[in-house]
């Protein structure tokens, strides 16, 4: 039974990165609302009984908010296509969310490069 256990997490891992793929190429053939620009979908996270997914997204250019709400909108059309697309028996629900990894990584070598010049202006 032990080896029924560890296949399940790996089994949710596979379906996260499938539903990434086909959103990916969904979101850049099939989508046609103009208030989705350039989106990359940073990662998705399912739950264990596949009922919802997290899909977390970055833009190149455009409104966070706009973004996320048109993709929200999207997210039963979105929906039925990855039924035809995955071969598992409940497609998740989608729920979008602004990746702010980028924002944050930004911030962060910002202040690292202060601190830096801080101290070379020291020595």
């Amino acid at each position: 039974m032990p080896a029924r256990k560890s296949s399940a997490p790996n089994r949710s891992l596979k379906v996260a990165d499938q539903i990434q793929r086909d959103l990916t190429e969904l979101l850049a053939r099939e989508l046609k609302d103009p208030r989705v620009g350039m989106v990359t979908i940073q990662g998705v996270e399912v739950t264990p009984d596949y009922a919802h997914a997290k899909v977390f997204f970055s833009l190149l250019v455009g409104d966070p908010v706009e973004t996320e709400a048109a993709l929200n909108q999207a997210a039963g059309f979105l929906r039925s296509h990855l039924f035809k697309r995955l071969h598992i028996h409940t497609v998740p629900t989608l729920h979008f969310q602004f990746d702010r990894t980028t924002e944050h990584a930004a911030d962060m070598n910002a202040l690292i490069a202060k601190a830096v010049a801080s101290r070379a202006k020291d020595d």
